[in-house]
């Protein structure tokens, strides 16, 4: 295993719902830390389809497989969250090209807020680039199959939600 010296990365977001492109990012970054905590956030501002609960669940069970994640839920500010977990870099994701602009104000906010704290990006695998938690909702409400864009708890929890 290839590693940089860093114990703990963070890898924030809404999960909402958690995708095959999110669970690549964290088996890859898994390979970089000793820990990785996934960071869901509340986020009443997206106005979630699931709960932050039931996000945490899912999310759980997406990765139980890698026992190197902890997955907690959190509200506030990410900064102050990565400081109480005492991870030393916050993992962001770069999607496509239009991701990169609000990713790298994000990081640079982050930074004046918390210059001891890196953000480090990755992409996914090309195979999941495409695939997005509102795309997954969207495919969902419309009867369509998503199996092949998340881990077969989230389908099930989901398919339940548009039956």
């Amino acid at each position: 295993m290839y590693t940089v010296g860093m114990k703990t990365g963070i890898f924030p977001g809404t999960f909402d719902p958690i995708t095959r492109g999110h669970s690549d990012l964290v088996e890859r970054a898994c390979q970089l830390f000793e820990t990785v905590i996934i960071a869901v956030a509340e986020n009443p501002g997206k106005n979630p389809l699931l709960s932050l609960e039931q996000r945490i669940e899912l999310v759980t069970a997406s990765t139980a497989h890698l026992p190197q994640v902890r997955v907690l839920g959190f509200k506030g500010l990410l900064i102050d969250f990565t400081r109480r977990e005492q991870a030393q870099v916050i993992i962001r994701s770069l999607r496509t090209a239009s991701d990169f602009e609000h990713e790298l104000q994000l990081a640079h906010m982050n930074a004046q807020l918390a210059p001891e704290i890196q953000t480090l990006f990755l992409t996914p695998n090309p195979q999941y680039d495409f695939i997005s938690s509102s795309l997954v909702r969207e495919i969902t409400r419309l009867k369509g199959d998503i199996s092949p864009f998340v881990h077969p708890i989230v389908a099930n929890t989901l398919k339940k939600l548009w039956p």
